[in-house]
């Protein structure tokens, strides 16, 4: 009787855990809407030009390219970017007058001191195939040149957004022990040495850091909407006070199952588009939803 019954436990185990993975992969390829092609299989960042054509970059190992993408996910144009070096592309964004930003700041391990933003007039003013950008600099003041210890590992980069004359920063966590905070820091938008400045925190989850850490961000067009996006969710920010994104309501959007989501932006300001990269035959797509029509988990609504 007692073997039966743990059998009978294992059966249901078994199917729970399969109903739920089952649902898992459903969440998010029933949001796919295309594949993107091998040669930006790293993408980590995109963005849409005036035209609404999408626009991606990859990650490091790349020449320092734009990749503009058709319908179908192949390659309709590359732009080289002439005075750039892709050490560690990691995310694209873009401004209200449309300029596109490249940020070369991916920082795994926190060592480097001085790190790079590329801005480029919007693709569709750049006639030829390459162009040259403006170079905006920016070094962290908490970071004196000494080793940093494991539990203020909060240096690398993959996420920002521009907002007004500034260009916002949101950390990749990676601390021992891994307390799930996204610091936010702020720099000009203009050719210039900064030194950044920390003005905000928020904190996503503290179970496992492949799970949770931010990996790029996106303002919606008419700048009433935050997105942040990690490896399961997108963090929807809305109703804050100017640059105090974390101010407001705060929502999450389960993206079913992990995989290697490095960038997102906003088609229009009720459609978002995110990407994984493609890790063993899985990922490499793009993906679709419609805020009005997905399930938004609150988190925290903002006091009056």
């Amino acid at each position: 009787m007692l073997k039966k019954s743990v059998f009978t436990f294992f059966i249901l185990a078994v199917t729970v855990v399969t109903a739920l993975v089952g649902s898992s992969i459903y969440t998010l390829y029933s949001k796919k809407r295309l594949t993107v092609d091998p040669k930006v299989k790293e993408i980590s960042g995109i963005e849409f030009d005036k035209y609404k054509r999408l626009w991606a970059i990859n990650d490091s190992g790349d020449k320092p390219k734009l990749y503009r993408l058709n319908q179908d996910g192949s390659i309709a144009k590359e732009i080289l970017v002439t005075n750039a070096k892709n050490i560690d592309w990691e995310d694209m964004t873009q401004n209200t007058f449309g300029h596109f930003f490249l940020g070369d700041f991916g920082n795994n391990k926190n060592d480097r001191k001085w790190l790079t933003i590329y801005k480029i007039e919007n693709p569709i003013d750049i006639k030829g195939d390459t162009t040259e950008a403006e170079i905006i600099k920016f070094t962290y003041p908490e970071m004196d040149g000494t080793p940093i210890e494991p539990d203020k590992r909060n240096f690398d980069l993959e996420a920002f957004v521009a907002f007004g004359r500034h260009l916002y920063l949101f950390t990749k966590n990676r601390t021992e022990p891994f307390d799930g905070i996204t610091n936010v820091y702020k720099v000009g938008d203009h050719a210039a040495n900064f030194d950044a400045e920390l003005i905000d925190s928020f904190q996503t989850c503290t179970t496992l850091e492949k799970l949770c850490w931010i990996t790029s961000a996106a303002l919606s067009p008419d700048r009433t909407k935050l997105v942040l996006l990690d490896s399961t969710s997108i963090w929807l920010f809305e109703n804050f006070k100017e640059d105090k994104f974390f101010s407001g309501d705060v929502s999450r959007i389960d993206l079913g199952i992990v995989t290697q989501k490095e960038a997102v932006t906003f088609y229009d300001d009720n459609t978002i588009v995110f990407t994984d990269e493609e890790f063993k035959g899985i990922g490499g797509n793009a993906y679709v939803i419609k805020l009005d029509e997905v399930e938004k988990k609150v988190i925290r609504k903002a006091s009056n």
